[in-house]
């Protein structure tokens, strides 16, 4: 039986816009197990916010306690439903000591099996130094991370006019490969090897970039890129973790080329795509089902039920 790494749902009462799937638990549910699809690990990579276009400002101004809330209110879910649901805990990567405080009291909490944060922030990725504290907390708390593309991508502005759908499903898709590119440059898991970052949308076009990574970061004399960063990116980027939820072969043969079968993980992106979920499902059948419920079982210590 297979475990989705990556699906969401709304706790009740929160109306924060998104498909009906999002408030339908059963039926998610219920159409993953005639797919043999036993656990899904939800969570929002907006918090209590919304990931509808005009909102991502807003999500980052959310308090603390009003992120714990929200995070409860999901854990609730997963209590309701052990046997098929786990959570995320989404907190700010730009966010303070009392935001990192409440995500690490919820670890403590066997529902929460992982964080959710952003590749970027409001326009910067997380190669910023506003997200030093938060991946020195991820490394210390040792635990997956779902890095989940924002309400607005950068470049939302100029793809906007062509509609909803190109933000959603093209540019999410480019931040989480910029997003992941930039924090590989920067070295962050080179600083904390013991990271467990997890690319989703099978990590963009990760691992079509590790010569260009490995370019973009060789010395540049007399361009104020003097010296080597001390290790290659490539290799670094080979530590990443990627899901399944992106529909295409090529991509999802290329990351078992480059991630090796190991790093892969079953993901979906449902609900919202829960018309997608066949699609998924047939997507990943060269590999055995047994192989990547034991990477995410591995990953995620889900030996032990809730």
């Amino acid at each position: 039986m297979l475990i989705d790494v990556h699906g969401h749902l709304a706790p009740r009462g929160e109306r924060g816009g998104g498909p009906p799937g999002l408030h339908d638990p059963e039926a998610m549910i219920e159409a993953k197990l005639e797919l043999g699809i036993e656990m899904t690990i939800i969570g929002s990579p907006v918090g209590a916010g919304s990931m509808l276009p005009g909102t991502g400002a807003a999500n980052y101004r959310q308090s603390a306690g009003k992120v714990r809330a929200h995070n409860e209110a999901l854990a609730e879910l997963a209590r309701r439903y052990p046997d098929h649901l786990r959570c995320y805990a989404y907190l700010d990567p730009f966010g303070d000591e009392a935001m990192l405080g409440q995500a690490a009291e919820l670890l403590g909490e066997p529902e929460f099996v992982g964080l959710i944060v952003s590749t970027s922030v409001e326009g910067r990725f997380l190669s910023s130094p506003r997200a030093d504290d938060f991946f020195a907390f991820a490394a210390e708390a040792d635990v997956p991370v779902l890095l989940h593309p924002p309400a607005e991508p950068v470049g939302t502005e100029a793809v906007l006019d062509l509609g909803p759908g190109v933000v959603e499903h093209l540019a999410r898709m480019n931040d989480v490969t910029m997003g992941v590119a930039a924090l590989v440059c920067a070295g962050r898991l080179e600083h904390h090897p013991g990271l467990r970052l997890i690319a989703p949308g099978g990590g963009g076009a990760l691992s079509l970039l590790p010569e260009k990574l490995d370019l973009a970061m060789a010395p540049r004399p007399g361009r104020g890129q003097a010296e080597p960063p001390g290790w290659l990116p490539s290799r670094s980027l080979r530590r990443m973790l990627v899901d399944s939820s992106c529909p295409n072969p090529a991509q999802f043969r290329a990351n078992l080329e480059f991630f090796g079968a190991d790093r892969v993980l079953f993901g979906t992106d449902a609900p919202p795509l829960m018309g997608e979920l066949k699609r998924m499902k047939d997507l990943v059948s060269e590999v055995d089902d047994d192989v990547l419920a034991r990477n995410a079982a591995r990953v995620f210590g889900l030996g032990v039920p809730a």
